[in-house]
């Protein structure tokens, strides 16, 4: 393919993020409300998930287009079959620097080490509370904190690079927000506080329920003191400040109060193959079909190519300046984040 085709781009792709499965073992409150996804409730049958050849294929494509780094999400990925041999493969295609997974951790003791001799670099563990009660709640499964714990111990003791989300959301969990500080920073760990977002229509999201970057930034200054962190590419996501006199930082992603719309350089696949160029845009484009059609390479990749530059994706922005339009959103349990 020819390597001079991502200056077709009319903005960098630097970011592709592949769900891998549709089903997760936590009923969070956040993406997988249980009032919704219930016991009975029908995920993706196997055949219409993406087979890790057709992972692979499009991942190749992608990377000839400028993706330097993959993030494997779900649902839970862990929960998809062989995840190590997939790794294995990705980290052999030519262009790509990072491949990250995340996941609620609870597998992570069982696997960290097959993960990071497949080739896993990093891991991002979501992790909301360390008070086990309100953690059982949140995750509507009566798990607690301690296999997320060990998780986290044994991606260190792998040698994976670890990084903990923390949604926060007003009256459920800011009892969490200096106590998560204080483990993280104990340990090293980079903390990134996630604003609550509106993504998908299951989650009850009010404007009312967010604790800006802002809120969260002059409650740690109460006890730690900060200094912030440049940025380490175009298009990071996390704002990010250093405990100084520690390597230790701290970041914070902003959709809900500041947005970063205009430097998105991050696409997301689904787990049933489409393609969504924005984590609140609702319209994803099928890539299974072509895939498993008689569509070349280079076909495909003039297809993306498309796609990207008639990206019109803008959520954040409309928002806050309160032009949003009614329009259908993709459940984050679904897109993985």
């Amino acid at each position: 393919m020819n390597s001079h085709i991502k200056d077709s781009l009319d903005r960098p792709l630097r970011d592709l993020r592949i769900s891998v499965i549709d089903r997760c073992n936590f009923r969070c409150q956040y993406c997988m409300p249980a009032e919704i996804f219930h016991e009975n409730f029908q995920f993706l049958p196997k055949s219409e998930l993406l087979s890790y050849e057709e992972i692979v294929r499009l991942s190749k494509i992608f990377a000839s287009l400028g993706v330097k780094k993959l993030r494997l999400t779900g649902g839970e990925p862990l929960l998809r079959r062989d995840l190590t041999t997939l790794i294995s493969y990705l980290v052999k295609i030519e262009g790509i620097e990072d491949i990250g997974l995340t996941t609620n951790g609870v597998f992570l003791k069982k696997h960290a080490v097959n993960l990071r001799e497949a080739g896993l670099r990093r891991v991002n563990i979501s992790l909301d509370s360390l008070d086990d009660e309100l953690f059982k709640k949140m995750n509507g499964r009566n798990i607690g904190i301690k296999p997320v714990i060990e998780g986290i111990t044994a991606a260190k003791e792998a040698g994976l690079g670890v990084k903990v989300n923390m949604v926060v959301k007003k009256e459920t969990n800011e009892s969490q927000i200096l106590p998560m500080a204080r483990f993280c920073k104990d340990e090293s760990i980079q903390l990134r506080y996630i604003e609550f977002m509106d993504v998908g229509h299951t989650n009850g999201w009010q404007l009312k329920n967010v604790i800006t970057k802002k809120e969260l930034l002059a409650m740690l200054q109460t006890e730690f003191d900060l200094e912030p962190v440049e940025e380490d590419y175009f298009g990071e996501v996390a704002k990010r400040f250093r405990y100084k006199g520690t390597a230790a930082e701290v970041g914070f992603i902003t959709s809900v109060s500041e947005s970063f719309c205009s430097s998105c350089t991050r696409a997301r696949l689904s787990a049933n193959g489409s393609l969504y160029t924005c984590l609140f845009n609702g319209e994803g484009h099928d890539l299974k079909s072509l895939l498993r059609s008689d569509m070349t390479d280079e076909e495909l990749s003039g297809f993306i190519i498309s796609l990207w530059n008639r990206r019109y994706d803008r959520y954040s922005d409309e928002r806050a300046a309160g032009t949003v339009k009614k329009q259908e959103k993709i459940e984050m349990s679904f897109i993985g984040g």
